[in-house]
Order: structure tokens, then C-alpha cells, then sequence
């Protein structure tokens, strides 16, 4: 069995403690506290320069273009199927009857005029001149006229109504294709100036994020100069000693202490366990 452990009874109550640095390790840790400290009391220096890089002189000019974009009007992008009515028919058909249908009947009757002067001219000097035979040939001139006429007007009218209703399709095929390209034009344009607006954005919050983080090292800074200080003192060893204050035994301490000593020899020579 371990022998107890005796207090040393003469060693009296501990009233005081005083710790200082050690001779070898004052003069080091003296000027180490004082470049610290005069570290520490330094002001901040905030960096003045520019915290992001910005936006490009590309970039701009392409935010300039971007903005001045014209997005098509809901009345541009619109397109209403047309009905080829009569009155369209008429519309469309009336310059080609004009340009093409009338030169062909002005032609046929200038024809038949010199045909009836021919057949006059041979009547005359047949000595027919004025007689039935010419009423006849008259009478079949004018109906070969007519005839031709109203060919000339039925092919008209039906090539003129083709025409016309050929020109109203590709009209409405040309509206159609605008409006076509209106939307398109006007899709593109809402994209490119999201994306834009996407990216400008991103240069402004890259801007703000860039400011915070600023601010917040400017308000960190003196306590982070404080946990610098504290650092400073973390970690030394050896570099401090110690001395002990002790109040004066009294006598029953003395006898006590001394009781505990003949005790420790009778042990040592074997007389007692």
C-alpha cells in the first residue's frame, strides 16, 4: 500500500504570488510588445484604387446600341388573313384591264378599220360600191369584230382576275412574312437586352460586393488589432519566473511538522511500516 502523503506542515499559508519575466527573455519580450503594440495602433489605410474592373469600352458602346434598340410596336407584329372580295378583285384588276386589256381592243378595231377600207377600195373598183354586197361585208366585218372583241375581253378579264387574285396571295404572304419578321426581330431584341441587362447587373453587384467586403474590413480592422495584441502574449514558455509569499508557521505547525520528520526516519530504518 502507497505510503499517504504528509503536507509539510512547517511550510506555512502561501498569502502572495508574484510573477516576472525572466532575465534572459525581458529585453526580447520588452520590444516585441512595443513594435506590437505600435503595430496595432496603427491607423487603417483604406486602398483608394478602383475595387473592380468596370465595364469595357465594347461593353458600353454594346449597352448603348442595346438601349436604343426599337422593339416593334404589337400593331407591327400583328398579321390579320385578308378575304379576296370582289372589290379586291376589282382593285387588283382594274390597272392590269387599263394596261393590257385596252391596247389589244384598241388594236382589233384598228384592224378591222383598215380591213374595211381594203374591202372598200376593191368594192369601188369592182363597181360595187354602195350596193348589197357591201352591206353584207360590213355586216360580217363588225361581227368579226365583236367576235374578237369579246375574246379579247373574256381572256382579258379571266387573265386579269388571275393576276389579280396571284398579287392579293403575295401580298398577304409578304404582310404575313413581315409580321413574321417583326416578332423575330422583336424576340431578338428583348433577348439581347436581358442578356444585357443580365450582364450589367452582374458588373454592379460585382461593384457593391466589392464595397461591402471593403466596409467590412474597415470595421474589422480594430478588433482584429486587438486579437493581434493578445497574440503577442500566447505561447511564450520559459520566459517567466515566479516568486511565493508565505505567512511564518505557528508552534503546533512546528511540532506537527517536526512529529511528521522522526516518523519519516523511524520508516526509513525499518522500525515501523
Amino acid at each position: 500500500m502507497a505510503d499517504p502523503i504528509i503536507p509539510d506542515a512547517t511550510a506555512g499559508k502561501q498569502t502572495s504570488t508574484e510573477s516576472t519575466l525572466s532575465t534572459w527573455a525581458g529585453p526580447y519580450v520588452t520590444d516585441m510588445l512595443a513594435r506590437g503594440k505600435a503595430a496595432a495602433a496603427t491607423p487603417y489605410e483604406a486602398y483608394t484604387g478602383p475595387l473592380t474592373a468596370g465595364a469595357s469600352d465594347l461593353q458600353t458602346q454594346a449597352f448603348k446600341g442595346l438601349a436604343g434598340l426599337t422593339i416593334p410596336t404589337g400593331e407591327q407584329t400583328s398579321y390579320t388573313p385578308g378575304t379576296f372580295t370582289a372589290e379586291a378583285a376589282q382593285s387588283y384588276m382594274n390597272p392590269f384591264l387599263m394596261s393590257a386589256l385596252q391596247p389589244q381592243i384598241d388594236e382589233a378595231r384598228r384592224q378591222a378599220g383598215i380591213q374595211r377600207l381594203q374591202d372598200l377600195g376593191r368594192m369601188t373598183r369592182a363597181g360595187s360600191f354602195g350596193g348589197g354586197r357591201q352591206a353584207i361585208m360590213e355586216s360580217e366585218l363588225g361581227r368579226n369584230l365583236m367576235s374578237q372583241l369579246g375574246k379579247i375581253t373574256g381572256e382579258g378579264y379571266k387573265t386579269a382576275f388571275d393576276k389579280a387574285q396571284e398579287q392579293f396571295n403575295t401580298e398577304q404572304q409578304r404582310q404575313m412574312a413581315a409580321a413574321k419578321q417583326a416578332q423575330d426581330y422583336g424576340l431578338a431584341g428583348l433577348a439581347a437586352q436581358t442578356k444585357g441587362g443580365e450582364l450589367q447587373r452582374g458588373i454592379e453587384q460585382e461593384g457593391i460586393t466589392a464595397d461591402i467586403k471593403q466596409f467590412e474590413q474597415e470595421r474589422d480592422y480594430p478588433y482584429k488589432q486587438v486579437q493581434f495584441m493578445q497574440s503577442l502574449l500566447q505561447n511564450l514558455p520559459g520566459v517567466a519566473s515566479a516568486n511565493y509569499g508565505y505567512q511564518g508557521a505557528s508552534g503546533a505547525s512546528e511540532l506537527a511538522g517536526t512529529f511528521a520528520g522522526i516518523l519519516t526516519l523511524l520508516k526509513s530504518a525499518g522500525i515501523i511500516k
